[in-house]
C-alpha cells in the first residue's frame, strides 16, 4: 500500500514540477498580423467591427497606433450659402498627449435659419471612427464628460485635416451645446475638444 501511495506521489510531484518548470524550457511562439490593416496602412473598419468586443479592446493600443500613423485624411470645402454669421467659435485643444487636435471650430447661423458648424485649419490625430459631436458640457476633459453630459452626433469627421462643414439637424436648440468633441465611437475616447464662446 505504501508503493502505491509513493508512486502516486511520485507521480503528481513529477506532473507538477513539469506543469511549473516547463515554460523555462519551451517556447510558445506568436506571429500574429495585423488585420485590421488595410494595404495603405488605414484601419479596416469592416474588420475591426466583426472582431468580438474582447478583440477589440484587446488590440484597442494596436489599433489606435496604427489609425495615428494612417496617411492624413484631408478634406477642403468651401462655405456654404450667403453671408453666413458666427454665432460661436473656439480653439480645437488636446485631449491627452496622445489623441490632439488645433484649428478653430466656428457655429454658423445661416440665413435661411439653419446652422453649420465649420472647422477651419483643423488637424487632428488620425484614428479609426472619429466623429464629430456637438457637447453640452462646457469644456470636456474627459470620456464621461462627453458621455455623461449629453451630445449630438454631427456624423463622421470627413477629415482628421482640413476645412470642413458640418450641418446641425433642424430643430436642434443650439443654446443646449457649449462644445465641439472629436470623438473615437469605436473605443469611446476623447480626441479634441474645442469650447464655443458665443459671440
Amino acid at each position: 500500500m505504501k508503493r502505491i501511495l509513493l508512486a502516486i506521489a511520485i507521480v503528481v510531484g513529477l506532473s507538477t514540477a513539469w506543469f511549473l518548470g516547463s515554460p523555462l524550457f519551451l517556447d510558445r511562439s506568436v506571429d500574429e498580423g495585423l488585420d485590421f490593416l488595410m494595404d495603405d496602412g488605414r484601419v479596416d473598419l469592416t474588420a475591426v467591427m466583426a472582431m468580438s468586443e474582447a478583440e477589440r479592446r484587446s488590440q484597442m493600443d494596436d489599433i489606435m497606433d496604427a489609425a495615428a500613423a494612417a496617411p492624413d485624411s484631408a478634406a477642403a470645402e468651401p462655405m456654404p450659402g450667403d453671408a453666413p454669421r458666427v454665432v460661436a467659435a473656439g480653439q480645437f485643444v488636446d485631449a491627452d498627449s496622445i489623441h490632439k487636435g488645433t484649428g478653430t471650430a466656428n457655429l454658423y447661423a445661416l440665413p435661411d435659419g439653419s446652422w453649420v458648424l465649420r472647422f477651419e485649419d483643423f488637424r487632428t490625430t488620425n484614428g479609426p471612427a472619429l466623429v464629430v459631436y456637438l457637447a453640452r458640457h462646457p469644456s470636456p476633459e474627459s470620456a464621461g464628460d462627453v458621455t455623461d453630459g449629453g451630445f449630438l452626433s454631427l456624423g463622421e469627421l470627413k477629415g482628421n485635416v482640413g476645412n470642413q462643414n458640418y450641418v446641425v439637424p433642424a430643430g436642434t436648440e443650439i443654446s443646449d451645446y457649449h462644445s465641439v468633441v472629436i470623438w473615437c465611437e469605436l473605443f469611446g475616447v476623447l480626441f479634441s475638444p474645442a469650447t464655443l464662446t458665443r459671440t
